[in-house]
């Protein structure tokens, strides 16, 4: 089912009422609320992966700081939201929380039906990472820049090919988001999983892809893939060489996967705050930092009151793109 963006607007609008409230800037003992017992850190995918990554590093730095141990939950399926679920049917206490990834909070709502509404079951805590994706080529493919890039698929409208791991996942939609903004019109070819994905272009199924820097990377070494640009709004860590789509001709242009920290719906504000501190001191710690980077993703700490404000632009801004593509859910 497709929101409209009317009615998206207005959600936005509630939603950025209920999520109002400033953050506590550190852990201290001003603090008005700890954990009595172990937190439950419910994540929405399998071992392994991502996720996985972010939580278990962040993990024992959250108990170091409020003295309970942080249980992870791999709860995986339905893109995230399944656990997100989970989450927004739990006990309000602080005792639950939730590492949301983007696309269950921002995509996946205007593309189905859920069981839960995410704008007031679900309440922003703090966000912890983004990760930005690579535009890359199958070097069969007779463009050498963006532009060059842009200029073909235009003449070629629906003609050239790009692999998606299915509406509403991060490549999709990084394609999507481009494709309404640079005008071409390409032909999606889906794919069980980013790894699938990968391979297809390397063996020529597929011309384009938005792929994770960090699996894109070692072939656009060895000359197996062409990159042309990165999504994010400013150059990756990871490869400082390779410019931004923003840089290259489309200003504000943005499109990435972020893990942030949500609380059920109605958990008062004290614990929310709360949480955000720990969440703000834990990011900061090197090894943090490192491990995350060593993923190709960046720390972005945004606190209660941004990120809330980012989620709502982020919503908005996908729901424009997929009323103007005429994106269905699956």
């Amino acid at each position: 089912m497709v929101m409209s963006f009317t009615a998206l607007h207005r959600i936005a609008l509630v939603a950025g009422a209920l999520w109002a409230g400033a953050a506590f800037p550190l852990w201290a003992a001003e603090v008005q609320w700890r954990p009595d017992r172990p937190v439950r850190f419910v994540l929405p995918f399998a071992p392994g992966g991502a996720a996985d990554v972010v939580a278990r590093v962040l993990a024992p730095q959250l108990q170091e700081l409020t003295g309970q141990p942080w249980v992870v939950d791999n709860r995986g399926g339905a893109g995230g939201t399944i656990a997100a679920e989970i989450v927004a049917r739990a006990n309000p206490d602080g005792h639950t929380v939730f590492l949301g990834i983007s696309t269950a909070i921002t995509v996946s709502p205007l593309l189905m039906k859920l069981p839960i509404d995410v704008t007031m079951d679900l309440a922003p805590v703090a966000m912890a990472t983004a990760a930005q994706y690579m535009l890359v080529l199958h070097p069969s493919v007779a463009a050498g820049n963006l532009k060059d890039f842009v200029a073909l698929a235009k003449s070629k409208p629906g003609v050239l090919n790009y692999a998606s791991t299915g509406v509403g996942g991060p490549s999709f939609m990084s394609m999507a988001l481009f494709s309404h903004r640079s005008g071409i019109r390409m032909t999606a070819i889906p794919y069980k999983g980013g790894g699938p994905a990968a391979n297809a272009m390397l063996g020529g199924e597929v011309q384009a892809m938005f792929l994770s820097i960090v699996a894109a990377l070692p072939h656009v070494k060895a000359g197996r893939l062409k990159a042309l640009a990165v999504s994010g709004p400013q150059r990756a860590t990871v490869a400082p060489d390779i410019a931004t789509v923003a840089e290259l001709g489309y200003p504000g242009f943005s499109a990435t996967t972020w893990y942030g920290l949500l609380l059920p719906g109605k958990s008062p504000g004290r614990i929310a705050a709360a949480l955000d501190a720990a969440a703000a001191k834990a990011l900061a710690v090197p090894d943090v930092v490192e491990v995350i980077t060593r993923q190709g993703a960046e720390v972005s700490y945004k606190g209660r009151k941004e990120f809330a404000a980012h989620i709502r632009q982020e919503t908005g801004m996908w729901a424009q793109v997929i009323k103007e593509a005429g994106i269905k859910g699956e």
